[in-house]
This record gives structure tokens, C-alpha cells and sequence, in this order.
């Protein structure tokens, strides 16, 4: 990926500056939304190993890899309050457009903040 190009998290920063070092390991989220921004850019990018290490491992599938012909298009972030996140990350699959709506919750474990889960 170009690295000036403009974050896929829709954050309106370059990806170098807001992304790519948390996917790189050279930077930690230093709050929920930073780390759902950055995992939604994983997805979006392919940054899988980002979105594995980023999993809390009580929580974690053994498989991140998304449903073949996935294609992610659009980040909203609705609210982000203390250790949740909502959002609507927007997708293309070969049956057309959808929306994945969400409220995530997150876990300050060992100084990293990690996925644990969707909740309601």
C-alpha cells in the first residue's frame, strides 16, 4: 500500500501516520477506538496477523480469515465511550453491499488494549 496515502479507517490521516505502525508492531493503541480503527484497516488491507495478535486469546478464533470475495469499504464510528466502540464497518461480497453494525468491547490487558467481543 502506498503509505500516503489516506488511512483506510477513514480517520483522514495518511496510513503511515495513523494505521501502519500499529500493524507494523511499532506502535500500541492507545485507546478502543484506535485499536477498532486499526483492526478494521487489518481487515481491509489483508494485515491479518494484526487482527490475531489484537484478539484477546480467551475470545479468539484459530482462523481471522474473512469469507472469500469480502471486500471492506467504509468505516463509521458511532461512539466510543470508556472500553466500547460501535460502528458500522460497510462491505462488498459477490451477493452486493452490506453493513456490519457492531458494539465492541475491549480489555486493557498487560498494557495493550485487545478485542474481547460483540456485545448486545
Amino acid at each position: 500500500m502506498n503509505l500516503t496515502r489516506p488511512c483506510p479507517c477513514g480517520s483522514g490521516a495518511a496510513y503511515d501516520a495513523c494505521c501502519g505502525p500499529l500493524h507494523r508492531g511499532t506502535a500500541l493503541a492507545s485507546t478502543p477506538e484506535q485499536l477498532m480503527r486499526s483492526r478494521y484497516s487489518a481487515y481491509a488491507l489483508g494485515e491479518l496477523d494484526h487482527v490475531f495478535r489484537t484478539w484477546h486469546p480467551r475470545t479468539r478464533p484459530d482462523d481471522v480469515t474473512p469469507a472469500p470475495g469480502l471486500t471492506w469499504t467504509r468505516l463509521e464510528v458511532l461512539d466510543a465511550t470508556g472500553d466500547e466502540v460501535e460502528f458500522r464497518a460497510h462491505h462488498l461480497t459477490p451477493d452486493g453491499p452490506g453493513v456490519l453494525h457492531e458494539r465492541s468491547v475491549f480489555e486493557l490487558r498487560g498494557g495493550r488494549w485487545v478485542y474481547v467481543a460483540a456485545v448486545g
